[in-house]
């Protein structure tokens, strides 16, 4: 009796969701959820807009107001709730635009602590590169003497040791407008340009030009390049901006593009820049009667994820609002060739890009999630059918040498480049075949199209994550947090391609799914984990990292059992979530999508009870 009680809880649940989640839809058939990463954007958006005298008022109290909601009860910032201590890099950022906010002044309590923070960690010669190369061009911190000139990068043939196509593609679109302005030494003052000498520290003329040589003159570009010129970094931007005025759908790279572009001449009131700050007022989301930046609204992830999510739970195909997303996803495939093609060149376009007006920018995950909904349609339309193949054609050109997928670009793990004595080299500068991107794809090719071992894509790919498994059973994920989100995609995508259970990796894998639950059912993993690589327990459950753990387990049990069932319940009786569970940046820039609590959850409790009720 109460197995069946059970049993009826779940399906009532899966009921239950599934209808809120249908009401939620928008009427363009998208599902809209805030992407919420850290303070960065905010800050680097108020000062942008403080720097180019922005007159509303009221927006600069907005976007003030959620600064300060992220601040923490000792006064400082946190790119994570229980990262310790203090992101110094944050805390500079939320420290100084509030100074050019003026809402407060630098002496009143509020801020004395994180000032004192700050000088007691060393000033902002301490701060991460992006930190400084950011307060260079506001004038906040001295721009370094540079044995080369780093804008020679973009000159460079393929053929040379070094191009600008061995970095990442999201790497290049921050480097180009940040090379506009190396290249003069530009900096953009106003009458809000706060005073910071006393975070700058006495050493800072020593110290803040090591980051820089190590970036540029470590690559031993020769002298017979030097002829770099302007002309390649404004073409680079221009070639890259999107309808919407973004550059690359990026809220970052279209705020540095701003500064480069201005600090070249071109006026504020131009089109270029009225577009681009167009296309940052959109990127703006509400949390909690506060104003936040996000850095790269989801909105084709979201709405891909949720199609998946409900088709998987028994919503038909023909419901209208299916209909309509499968309609948006549709209209959001790529035809133009992007930069992929430098090192994928025979391949037509078919991918999907993250954001809503990514017209360029396609990426794996994204064109693997929108495939998903695409299986369940091709049958029904020519078009459907068209756009699967085309997308289908596009994934299965962008595997890598190494047998794993990438997130952007294909074979672009240059070992010089990810070597740099560069702070994330590996993770910000080049772009590797990682578990969770390889893991999710296998999945979709055996689950949906039927692919296994016997195909020789899906054997690679195969080999690749097993050579790649860490020694306590776990995998790493690059855009999750982190070692559950990684296990996750690699279980499912081993067993979805003919993976048998009993295989020892799959074993191992199981062992410490289990080892790492948490007394009340549940699966909660820290950000820390991602900076030391190594898993790191939050001693707290999350859903989406309970929803992945059980998702896996339940791929690699023929039954269930009482800690699967712990697991299911506390599922049902959780559902809210504030911890970010993606990854962007190690140490640096993490995300709580809020799609997750939606979609994660529903999907672990669907594949649980269709696989054994």
């Amino acid at each position: 009796m109460k197995n069946l009680k059970f049993i009826k809880k779940i399906e009532s649940e899966i009921y239950k969701r599934c209808n809120s989640l249908l009401s939620q839809q928008e009427v363009d058939g998208t599902w809209r959820y805030c992407f919420e990463n850290s303070v960065i954007t905010d800050a680097y958006m108020l000062i942008l807009l403080r720097t180019i005298d922005y007159k509303k008022e009221s927006l600069i109290k907005r976007i003030a107001e959620r600064i300060l909601s992220k601040q923490s009860q000792d006064g400082l910032w946190r790119i994570y709730p229980d990262e310790e201590p203090a992101n110094l890099s944050a805390t500079i950022q939320a420290y100084t635009a509030l100074l050019y906010a003026q809402s407060f002044s630098n002496t009143e309590e509020q801020l004395q602590n994180a000032k004192h923070f700050i000088i007691d960690n060393g000033g902002l010669k301490n701060a991460d590169l992006l930190t400084k190369v950011f307060f260079a061009m506001n004038g906040l911190y001295r721009w370094p003497e540079l044995p080369i000139d780093p804008a020679i990068l973009f000159s460079l043939p393929q053929t040379s040791p070094i191009s600008p196509y061995d970095i990442s593609s999201y790497a290049r679109a921050h480097f180009a407008p940040v090379m506009l302005m190396i290249e003069s030494k530009k900096k953009l003052t106003s009458r809000f340009t706060p005073d910071l000498s006393e975070l700058v520290g006495k050493t800072e003329q020593e110290s803040n030009i090591d980051d820089w040589i190590n970036l540029f003159s470590t690559l031993n570009i020769r002298d017979s390049y030097y002829s770099t010129k302007k002309g390649n970094l404004l073409s680079y931007i221009q070639n890259h901006i999107e309808p919407d005025g973004t550059l690359l759908s990026y809220g970052l790279t279209t705020i540095f593009m701003v500064y480069g572009l201005l600090s070249n001449g071109v006026d504020r009131t131009s089109s270029i820049i009225q577009n681009a700050l167009s296309g940052l007022m959109k990127m703006f989301c509400e949390i909690n009667g506060t104003l936040h930046l996000q850095n790269s609204p989801s909105t084709t992830w979201d709405t891909s994820l949720m199609l998946y999510t409900l088709l998987e739970a028994g919503v038909p195909p023909t419901h209208a609002n299916l209909l309509k997303g499968a309609g948006f996803l549709l209209s959001q495939q790529q035809s133009k060739y992007g930069d992929w093609t430098v090192h994928n060149p025979d391949a037509l376009p078919g991918g999907w890009g993250f954001s809503l007006g990514n017209t360029q920018h396609p990426d794996l995950d994204d064109t693997q999630a929108a495939l998903r909904t695409f299986a369940r349609y091709c049958r029904t339309s020519s078009s459907y059918y068209s756009s699967y193949e085309k997308g289908l054609s596009w994934l299965l050109s962008m595997q890598n040498d190494d047998g794993g997928w990438a997130a952007f670009e294909k074979n672009t793990n240059r070992y010089l480049i990810g070597s740099l004595p560069i702070k994330h080299a590996k993770d910000a500068l080049i772009d590797p075949s990682t578990p969770d991107l390889t893991g999710r794809t296998l999945e979709f090719l055996g689950s949906y199209h039927g692919l296994n071992q016997n195909h020789r894509s899906i054997k690679k790919g195969v080999s690749w994550l097993l050579s790649n498994q860490e020694s306590n059973g776990s995998w790493y994920g690059r855009w999750g947090v982190c070692y559950i989100y990684g296990t996750w995609a690699a279980v499912t995508g081993l067993r979805s391609c003919g993976v048998h259970t009993n295989e020892k990796a799959l074993q191992k894998a199981k062992k410490w799914l289990f080892s790492i639950q948490n007394e009340d059912g549940g699966w909660g993993e820290s950000c820390e984990s991602d900076s030391l690589r190594k898993y790191v327990s939050l001693n707290k459950s999350t859903p989406s990292q309970t929803a992945w753990a059980l998702n896996a387990l339940t791929s690699l049990n023929d039954k269930p059992n009482s800690k699967m069932e712990e697991a299911v319940s506390w599922l049902l009786s959780k559902q809210e979530a504030s911890y970010p569970t993606g990854a962007g940046l190690p140490g640096a820039f993490y995300i709580r999508y809020h799609s997750y609590e939606h979609i994660w959850p529903l999907l672990a409790l669907t594949h649980y009870y269709k696989k054994y009720y």
